[in-house]
């Protein structure tokens, strides 16, 4: 069984809540129901399991009258045989996109307070339109990403203590020794080409084989793609399908934004910019957007019109390039444009899974590019990204004008400090 960092934040939620239900969000296939579904077994006395998708019938709970008392009423109905034990029971409503009511009736379910509900959903963003009322400050919002690379490195039987004992290279800004640093890249390779979901990862560790890994990731690209031909609008449809199959496209040309003439020669922003809209509520994508200044704070100073497009897992975005890819990262033989914006995609992955926003730094010039920006204590700090070990002009010269605390430079090599840049290898990432 996959060891998920979200389990403890479903922990936290119950302990600390207030009158409040939790809304967990995030793509389909990311383990979502798999892990609420066990927080609610080994946590509560009573557990009721609802799936709108599976069981549309149940949506007969939520018409009507929307108080508690009549909620809980027509939910004995369907499960009298659970009892409802105060505070020790969880409601976990799933897939509450299908049953608007339901999302509705979380404000009044939270103001009651006797039973605990997590509500889950894969296209949230999609049909807010068919609620009638949100339950605004009384739902916790939460999103679950596929397996992080920490968790990833678990899954293959690295623990806890070899993680923490390399963090101490980390911390100490010390060369890792070579063996270790060597083997910790081999991870993250084998990272790039299974990626975090959770069957994907699951059928690795069982199998060891990457022709299993790419049949999983196959099926679930089929599944995101049959997922916009469903929801998205009519008018979408073709779109929203095409901007998502551009992204590998968008990443091998190292374009400086996302290029509508690369979805559809002669394209326009106006015909696109929904269908990108629909994508990121969807949870498929994330936007990385350029800023103006790269100075605190960075969303005053965001280019709404400039902005860059990562997959939302790195592994897919590595099948996507077809199983031949595979072979080329896990050897580090990839040459070429595309590794560059491969590299990228992974590091947004890390760095969205921390929870931290996209955003990224190109002078009106041209002459200045950072990949990424991050911010500390009211501080901007610079992120460059090198699938090799390049040169870093645009860093320098960032950390020659701006002097920021330090400047980090993410490198296939090892730790290595000049003044105030910080040399580190990519997969220390999950320490930023």
């Amino acid at each position: 069984m996959l060891r998920r960092k979200f389990y403890k934040t479903l922990t936290d939620w119950r302990k600390n809540k207030k009158r409040e239900c939790l809304l967990v969000k995030g793509a389909r296939q990311t383990g979502k129901t798999f892990i609420i579904d066990l927080f609610g077994r080994e946590n509560y006395g009573s557990y009721i399991y609802i799936n709108f998708f599976e069981e549309p019938r149940l949506k007969n709970v939520f018409e009507g009258s929307l108080s508690a008392a009549e909620i809980y009423k027509r939910l004995s109905v369907f499960f009298g045989d659970i009892p409802f034990k105060e505070k020790d029971t969880l409601i976990f409503l799933d897939e509450i996109q299908e049953c608007p009511n339901a999302r509705t009736a979380l404000k009044f379910l939270a103001e009651d307070d006797k039973y605990d509900v997590i509500a889950s959903g894969s296209l949230l963003g999609i049909n807010y339109k068919e609620v009638a009322s949100f339950p605004v400050g009384y739902e916790k919002q939460t999103e679950l990403h596929s397996l992080d690379f920490e968790e990833f490195l678990w899954a293959v039987g690295v623990g806890d203590e070899a993680i923490s004992y390399v963090r101490t290279f980390f911390d100490s800004r010390e060369k890792v020794p070579p063996e270790i640093n060597e083997r910790m890249m081999g991870y993250l390779r084998e990272y790039m080409a299974v990626g975090g979901m959770p069957a994907v990862v699951n059928g690795y560790v069982g199998a060891k084989h990457f022709g299993t890994v790419h049949e999983e990731q196959t099926k679930i690209l089929d599944a995101y793609l049959e997922d916009i031909a469903k929801y998205a609008a009519m008018s979408e449809k073709p779109k929203a399908r095409n901007c998502y199959l551009s992204v590998p496209k968008q990443l091998a040309a190292e374009n400086k934004k996302f290029k509508f003439s690369v979805v559809e020669s002669g394209g326009r922003a106006r015909k696109y910019e929904n269908s990108l809209e629909w994508l990121r509520d969807a949870n498929l994508v994330r936007f990385c957007h350029n800023v103006s200044l790269p100075e605190f704070p960075l969303p005053a100073y965001e280019k709404p019109d400039q902005f860059k497009i990562y997959l939302n897992d790195i592994g897919l975005l590595v099948a996507m390039y077809g199983f031949d890819m595979k072979q080329a990262i896990l050897t580090d033989s990839l040459k070429g444009p595309a590794k560059g914006g491969i590299y990228e995609n992974l590091i947004a992955d890390m760095l969205i899974k921390k929870g931290l926003p996209l955003y990224y730094y190109r002078s009106d010039s041209g002459t200045q590019e950072i990949e990424f920006l991050l911010t500390k204590n009211a501080e901007i700090l610079p992120v460059e990204v090198k699938a090799g070990n390049g040169s870093s002009v645009s860093l320098n010269e960032f950390l020659k004008t701006r002097s920021p605390s330090v400047g980090y430079k993410l490198i296939n090599g090892n730790v290595g400090m000049n003044g105030n840049k910080l040399t580190l290898p990519l997969y220390m990432a999950m320490f930023l």
